[in-house]
């Protein structure tokens, strides 16, 4: 066996989502608005898109938290792999972008179940102390505030609650002790306290898909989960 080269791994990649995912004119009218106004094309791979809505599946979730929008790929792929009454609570923080979302949620048939707030995740994630728990948590924002939005990941769901955070490879960078690269230097920290925070119970791998080099950290919530927060 020898080491996968990048023609390689997209080859495979293209075979698997063909073969696993299939093609869906919602999903990719989605991928289509998104870059016709623009935006980056940071949405998760098909492949992870599936896994996602799977994993929604198989944890039973009927709420879930997104935190990071964008054109809300990964948002549809979520919320149709909860039950009707369930919801997807989204967070955007740019107006505009949001916009797109809601017009590709909407189209694609989920908007009831999505509901997207506007606002940095430092801002919202604390308004939603009041509603009932998430049982599944998605983290695709900005990697410099990894460890806030895991911290709000643990207050905000239950014992058994999945939590998922997206770009943990880096392209190897994550494991250059040496770095400089805020991005990377959030992402270490993010999976640093995956490893040491007793209320989260976590595994990482390492992808290789249309997007490149990268990985995903999965984690679930522990009994820990469940204590008072200490300030």
């Amino acid at each position: 066996m020898t080491d996968p080269s990048p023609e390689a791994w997209r080859r495979v990649d293209a075979y698997l989502t063909e073969t696993l995912v299939g093609h869906d004119p919602d999903l990719e009218a989605a991928v289509a608005e998104q870059q016709s106004a623009g935006l980056p094309a940071i949405e998760v791979a098909p492949v992870s898109g599936k896994l996602l809505h799977l994993l929604a599946r198989i944890s039973g979730s009927r709420r879930v938290l997104e935190i990071g929008t964008l054109g809300a790929y990964s948002t549809i792929w979520m919320a149709r792999g909860i039950p009707v009454d369930g919801v997807v609570v989204t967070i955007e923080a740019e107006p505009d972008i949001a916009a797109i979302a809601r017009a590709n949620v909407d189209r694609a048939g989920v908007g009831a179940k999505v509901d997207i707030r506007i606002g940095r995740g430092e801002h919202v994630l604390p308004t939603l102390q009041e509603e009932p728990p998430f049982d599944l948590v998605f983290i695709d924002a900005d990697k410099e505030s990894n460890t806030i939005y895991l911290d709000w990941a643990a207050r905000l769901g239950h014992p058994g609650t999945v939590v998922v955070v997206d770009n943990i490879g880096r392209g190897g960078e994550v494991a250059d002790p040496a770095t400089t690269a805020s991005n990377v230097i959030g992402t270490q920290r993010g999976l640093e306290m995956l490893g040491r925070d007793p209320r989260f119970d976590a595994t990482a791998l390492q992808t290789l898909d249309s997007k490149g080099w990268d990985g995903v950290a999965i984690a679930v919530l522990t009994d820990a989960a469940a204590l008072p927060v200490t300030e």
